[in-house]
């Protein structure tokens, strides 16, 4: 057997699993049904069709478009399935960077998707593991054959052959030691042994030229002394002059081996010896500047090794911020009791959003204002009247309610604090918080020329012109119509992520107060408060919010000159809004306040501004 000589072990089945006629895995149960998936911050949970097969969960927007192709799909083979650790309708399936947040309608629900999920799983990796492994098995060259003349054969072998092959042992060796990782420490050490090694080989070198010399002396007085006793008896000349002893053949060679003319065999073996002596301080001054440099290289070693980890440590910082920002639109992260995100992420994330939407809305403004729409006005007495709807006492209440509180003067209430005054308009707030929830109640007064309180409240009311100046509403619907004067709505909110999604479902009444003295003008009103009814119920998509808000208007005239008629130069109207929010969720009161100082003030400019441009050049409706 060779040295090099290795066997390969693998199974060379295939792992073949089984499978009925339909192609499904024999021993897995596949399974469908709806789930809630997150899509996105704008449109978070969204009920889609997903298919538990062949190790493979698939999702598609419905039951009916399963033949178009999936959305999406993830091989569960290396899947982590994590079942959320405070809603006990969620569970999460990871694969990579990639996540499925999933939420069935009730926790067996779920019991029974992970349980499907981690059986696919585990018969795939039972499947798996049951296939060849493969591997290779090598036999190590003997020690004897490695290259390394040993110090015994070197002593034997006292000869220029034997230096040859340690020398080439050696290269051998070096590279592959090299090549195996060794250290600059075992090579120096390596250096050292064939250091020793040499040194003993010139000493044996040495005696051998010694002992040659010697012999060389010798042979040439023993040569002369039987030349002389020869000479007479047996003389024999040749032409070249070299002598013959007939009687020994053995001597003559020697004396042809050992005796070439103009050979001196102690200059070469001291020149031999010096040679290498000189070897051998070279290599040994290279082995002292190898040493000195290994200290030089590991000082930039381990500064090499403290700039890598630093690198390191920083691209793991980094990948977790962006694994973070990529999930960051989960709905881990939106707004809820068991949120990742502070208060500070929180209010810098809606912020953003609102500041998107007013961009939005700046530009599709000019068009809204430019669509006429006409709704007719019902005569004046129909707001002067009480009602008979099911809910006409309960408006009955709101309005009086209204007109003794809402109409007071707050400024100097020391419970009321003045947060917005931008020229005619002042906006006070009051903090009210129960069980951390933020009630604060909002009173802002303005005034407003060029337009009637009818008007105002008008604009306000109609649900037919809520579009051109409401920019928070993302849809709305009259649920049911109560009288000509008062409608019950329902509308939902549009989404500022990670805030919740809120809808609200309000009565909304129209009333006209007359005046108990001629001198006082009249007073229009728009209550808006929270209602139930059996067709507009809380759903688990939105959260429901709270309301009690009223706009009161009362229209102030100015005596036109001489005998002109009452212009909209003539007439201001001042109004009082006043907003009782409970917005329910989970918000920090903080991102609550802030929010509403910023867009309350924005709201009533904006409404205001778009009541004026609607009235311009047409009759006064007082």
């Amino acid at each position: 057997m060779s040295d090099n000589q290795s066997w390969n072990s693998s199974g060379s089945e295939e792992d073949v699993e089984p499978r009925d006629e339909s192609g499904h895995l024999i021993g897995i149960v596949d399974l469908s049904g709806v789930l809630s998936k997150w899509t996105n911050y704008i449109h978070g949970w969204q009920d889609r069709w997903v298919v538990l097969k062949n190790n493979t969960l698939s999702y598609y927007k419905s039951q009916d478009e399963t033949e178009y192709g999936c959305r999406g799909s993830l091989c569960l083979s290396k899947a982590v399935i994590t079942p959320h650790e405070f809603d006990e309708c969620r569970l999460d399936i990871t694969v990579n960077d990639s996540v499925w947040y999933l939420r069935a309608a009730d926790p067996e629900h779920r019991h029974q998707w992970i349980d499907s999920v981690e059986l696919h799983r585990s018969i795939k990796e039972g499947r798996r593991e049951k296939g060849g492994i493969q591997g290779t098995i090598f036999i190590s060259p003997p020690l004897a054959d490695s290259g390394y003349g040993s110090e015994s054969s070197l002593r034997r072998h006292g000869s220029m052959l034997s230096l040859t092959s340690a020398t080439s042992g050696f290269s051998a060796t070096s590279t592959s030691s090299f090549k195996k990782g060794h250290s600059l420490k075992e090579k120096l050490a390596e250096m050292e042994t064939f250091r020793d090694i040499l040194c003993r080989q010139v000493d044996t070198l040495q005696k051998y030229f010694d002992g040659c010399s010697d012999a060389v002396s010798k042979d040439e007085l023993q040569r002369d002394k039987i030349v002389e006793d020869d000479e007479d008896d047996f003389p024999n000349t040749r032409t070249d002059g070299e002598f013959l002893h007939n009687n020994n053949g053995s001597k003559e060679k020697l004396f042809q081996a050992l005796s070439p003319k103009g050979i001196d065999f102690k200059g070469e073996a001291i020149t031999f010896k010096a040679t290498t002596a000189g070897i051998l301080a070279t290599l040994s001054h290279c082995i002292d500047l190898m040493v000195k440099r290994e200290d030089s290289w590991q000082k930039r070693l381990d500064k090499e090794m403290e700039k890598r980890r630093r690198i390191e440590e920083g691209y793991k910082s980094a990948l977790n911020e962006l694994k973070i920002k990529s999930h960051f639109g989960g709905p881990d992260y939106e707004e809820g009791p068991n949120s990742l995100i502070n208060e500070d992420e929180f209010f810098d994330a809606v912020e953003a959003a609102l500041d998107r939407q007013d961009k939005i809305e700046e530009q599709s403004h000019t068009e809204k204002t430019r669509m006429q729409r006409s709704s007719p006005v019902p005569p004046g007495d129909v707001y002067s009247t009480i009602g008979t709807h099911r809910f006409a006492n309960k408006v009955e209440e709101m309005v009086q309610n209204h007109m003794t509180y809402s109409l007071q003067d707050v400024g100097g209430d020391a419970n009321w604090q003045l947060v917005v005054e931008e020229g005619e308009m002042k906006v006070y707030r009051r903090e009210v918080e129960e069980n951390g929830i933020v009630l604060d109640p909002l009173k802002a007064t303005h005034s407003v020329k060029g337009v009637t309180g009818h008007e105002v409240c008008h604009y306000f009311w109609d649900t037919a012109y809520r579009n051109d100046w409401e920019t928070t509403i993302e849809n709305f619907n009259v649920v049911e119509n109560l009288s000509e004067n008062a409608a019950i709505v329902y509308q939902t909110h549009k989404r500022v992520w990670p805030a919740s999604q809120r809808d609200v479902l309000y009565l909304s009444a129209m009333r006209k107060i007359m005046a108990n003295n001629e001198n006082d003008p009249d007073t229009w009103l728009v209550c808006n408060f929270s209602v139930d009814h059996d067709d507009a119920q809380p759903s688990n998509k939105c959260v429901r919010a709270k309301i009690n808000i009223g706009m009161i208007c009362q229209t102030l005239v100015s005596p036109p000159e001489g005998d002109k008629e009452i212009s909209r130069d003539n007439i201001m109207c001042k109004i009082t809004y006043v907003a009782n929010v409970n917005p329910g969720g989970w918000a920090p009161a903080s991102v609550l306040r802030a929010v509403a100082k910023r867009e309350y003030p924005k709201f009533l400019k904006r409404f205001t501004s778009y009541v004026q441009e609607k009235t311009a050049g047409k009759p006064i409706l007082f």
